[in-house]
């Protein structure tokens, strides 16, 4: 993912909201069985270094869960909290795993 319209249009499909993130998914309904998945981590979270660093966070994640958990023919999208950033990792992962459950639902 990486085109603005992309970012907006998964605003429009289920939101899951954890301590460390917010989970967006939208079913793209184009045959496509492929998942993609976008980050997201604005200004008011911190500096560049801080920001990269939990995009960087989410990208291990990410690669980690989506195979077995993610949805297929979806968008992802993973918007970063002010708590994420100093969050233990296996506590994202099980808020991840968590979330993707509830978004499949």
């Amino acid at each position: 993912m990486g085109r603005r319209a992309d970012f907006l249009a998964a605003n429009s499909g289920k939101r899951v909201a954890m301590p460390g993130f917010v989970l967006l998914v939208k079913d793209r309904q184009d045959g496509d069985p492929a998942m993609r998945i976008g980050f997201t981590v604005t200004k008011k979270i911190g500096g560049a270094v801080v920001r990269n660093r939990m995009k960087r966070r989410f990208r291990a994640l990410a690669r980690e869960m989506l195979p077995e958990r993610g949805i297929a023919g979806a968008d992802h999208v993973l918007i970063g909290r002010a708590g994420g950033v100093e969050r233990d990792f296996s506590a994202l992962r099980q808020e991840l795993v968590k979330a993707l459950d509830r978004a499949a639902r």
